[in-house]
């Protein structure tokens, strides 16, 4: 029976998840996979948390050279979070021939081609299932399972600290504060949120997702980027009232050639199947050429999802002899010629408007004169103000900003209040 010895760098979690996993299902793994799998090797500092979970203290280690430098591993699974020092640990590890797991999606996503490179020389390989959307299987899927396809476009929910925060909202009326501190509460959202809020989680996972999808390096600076903290409840009830659910997506596409990668919050209709992916739970919608539509759905986040996903890993690696590679060395270098900056799209815009007469029909002619043609309109009278609610058909993202500096300019228009996408 093949022996896989495996390094754990940190024991946090999500890291504590795969050490008890490895130790507690072993037999089973034998049993199934034909691998003996054994943690020889752990590094940690908090040795009261090693105790706890019952790691016999000579294989712990502080020194990231005892591991890389022990010929009993043959695999490092990395749990820091952060680029700092796990690009540099996990360097080490490959260039000392140790293939690697990582759930890291901010180190990867900004690494990925240096940890390539250092993965070439010596033959080691690179895992990295669970930096997307946690225990759902969307890396071996886009790599192993749809090779007969171009991939033409993904969409999906991958951050559960949003879909959580937006449901709420949805559900329940609620204001976004309310639910920010809910999730919290609960554990669904860190006490510093900007990662999950603003949409940098989602974002280094659509640069992970897209660059295997269209098989170019797509860099995290290439993905345009909205967070949710600006997102109103009024325009969520508004949107529902126009057949919409608004979630935070991660979209890509090529188009005309080039990749679009961008997340931001969006409007889909709401018999859309992304529309039903509620509470913390994620999904990924993707369309290849031969397979046409398929979606991914399951746990995004948590210790145990997430452990899964890198126990897999563990297991994948360790059955292989030769591994993967993803992009060779003129594969690197990022075109910007590749990337479209000046999306289609469509769009709700929410406009307040003053008492004056023939306000709607002023609007509409200045989204004529645009050539931006409008599907639906709402006119809504509250406390606050009255409002003009538009759904217009797709148009360019440069087209539709000077049109609205023309709405902004009408006597009849107070202010625009919210411009949020529509995804078909």
């Amino acid at each position: 029976m093949k022996k896989i010895g495996v390094a754990l760098l940190g024991l946090g979690v999500v890291g504590g998840g795969v050490w008890e996993i490895l130790t507690t299902k072993r037999e089973m793994i034998k049993k199934n996979e034909g691998l003996d799998i054994e943690v020889v090797r752990v590094l940690e500092r908090n040795l009261e948390r090693c105790k706890q979970l019952g790691v016999d203290e000579t294989i712990v280690t502080q020194d990231i050279d005892e591991i890389v430098n022990d010929e009993r591993v043959n695999i490092v699974a990395e749990f820091f979070g952060g680029v700092e020092p796990a690009k540099s640990f996990l360097v080490k590890a490959l260039e000392n021939g140790k293939s690697i797991v990582t759930a890291n999606k901010e180190m990867f996503s900004k690494s990925w081609h240096e940890l390539e490179a250092a993965a070439k020389k010596t033959g080691a390989g690179i895992y990295f299932e669970a930096s997307c959307v946690g225990g759902v299987p969307v890396i071996r899927t886009l790599t192993d399972s749809m090779q007969a396809n171009e991939i033409t476009s993904l969409k999906g929910i991958v951050n559960g600290t949003t879909n959580y925060i937006l449901t709420k909202m949805s559900d329940e009326g609620a204001d976004y504060q309310t639910c920010l501190k809910e999730a919290q509460r609960l554990g669904y959202a860190e006490a510093n949120p900007t990662a999950d809020v603003e949409g940098f989680d989602a974002t280094y996972k659509n640069s992970i997702l897209s660059s295997l999808a269209y098989r170019k390096r797509v860099p995290v600076d290439k993905v345009y980027r909205e967070g949710i903290s600006e997102v109103s409840v009024k325009d969520i009830e508004f949107g529902k009232q126009l057949g919409y659910t608004l979630k935070l997506l991660a979209i890509s596409k090529r188009v005309n050639g080039k990749i679009e990668a961008r997340v931001h919050p969006s409007f889909i209709l709401a018999n859309h199947p992304l529309a039903s992916v509620k509470g913390s739970f994620n999904a990924l919608y993707i369309h290849g050429d031969s397979v046409d539509d398929v979606m991914l759905y399951g746990r995004g986040a948590g210790s145990l999802p997430t452990a899964s996903a890198i126990v897999s890993d563990i297991v994948f690696a360790g059955g292989k002899d030769v591994h993967r590679r993803y992009f060779w060395e003129d594969e690197v270098e990022v075109n910007d010629d590749d990337f479209a900056t000046d999306f289609t799209t469509a769009y709700y815009v929410r406009i307040a408007i003053n008492g004056e007469d023939g306000a709607l029909a002023k609007v509409a002619k200045a989204f004529e004169n645009g050539k931006i043609g409008v599907k639906n309109v709402l006119k809504k009278a509250n406390e606050q103000g009255d409002y003009l609610v538009l759904v217009t058909e797709e148009t360019k993202e440069s087209n539709m900003k000077s049109t609205l500096e023309t709405v902004k300019e009408l006597s009849c228009t107070d202010d625009i209040c919210a411009v949020l996408r529509v995804e078909s």
